[in-house]
């Protein structure tokens, strides 16, 4: 009925240097492959926004062409999680694809939430993991930093991976790597976020394992697609688009 997956998004991430010819660029081919293998009646793509900005629109229209040669009808939209219930502003393009033979058009669902604030999320968290604290030049960072804040507050381009977390509006993007300057810090306290309290920013439920040291699930965390906004896909589709 439905085929899912997301080829790997680093060559296309704004975090990156964004090389055109990165050969992660071209792993959508195998998503391909095995989307003309299976003939699903729909497909879900997921890809991080950056493959719409400036040199890798030229990928972005090859991917639309491939895709919709399959032999599916084919819509692309970015979508923000925190529209359907997730505390993070995590902006990701998704492509939904319907089989042609079956004469429905694909579309996207509607954003249902409002803002989940990191307070609201992390509200009653039982921390577990810590991680260690933070380093000279995070420490500098957090107390210059306002809530929202970055190592912009000491000079421009400075440390830009360390945020003071707003308590008041949702997170902004996790990363997949844990930078060494301290990721995503409290709003009220000088220590990185724990894994618990990135765990409820990405939706995932407390009872959820990960394995790993800290900073292989904080990867986790940042590789994902959060839960409660792919639920949201899968029931749109389930409900409009699936015979």
């Amino acid at each position: 009925d439905i085929f899912d997956g997301s080829p790997p998004c680093q060559g296309f991430s704004t975090a990156g240097k964004r090389v055109l010819d990165d050969p992660r660029n071209s792993l959508f081919r195998e998503f391909v492959r095995l989307l003309r293998g299976l003939r699903p009646k729909v497909f879900v793509m997921e890809n991080v926004s950056g493959m719409v900005k400036g040199k890798m629109k030229l990928v972005f229209a090859e991917i639309m062409r491939e895709l919709k040669a399959s032999g599916y009808k084919v819509s692309a939209r970015l979508l923000n999680a925190m529209y359907f219930g997730v505390p993070q502003s995590r902006q990701r393009m998704i492509f939904i694809g319907v089989r042609d033979d079956l004469g429905i058009e694909p579309s996207h669902p509607a954003g249902w939430s409002v803002a989940v604030t990191v307070r609201q999320a992390i509200m009653g968290v039982s921390n577990v993991t810590f991680n260690r604290p933070l380093a000279t030049t995070a420490s500098r960072i957090w107390a210059a930093a306002r809530p929202g804040d970055n190592g912009d507050c000491i000079r421009k381009g400075y440390y830009r991976d360390a945020i003071k977390v707003q308590p008041d509006r949702p997170a902004s993007t996790v990363p997949k790597v844990l930078p060494g300057t301290g990721g995503h810090m409290h709003w009220a306290e000088p220590r990185t976020l724990t894994m618990e309290e990135l765990r409820r920013l990405a939706s995932f439920p407390d009872a959820f394992q990960m394995t790993g040291n800290f900073t292989d699930q904080w990867a986790r965390i940042g590789n994902s697609v959060p839960p409660l906004f792919m639920r949201s896909i899968a029931q749109h589709i389930r409900s409009e688009l699936l015979p």
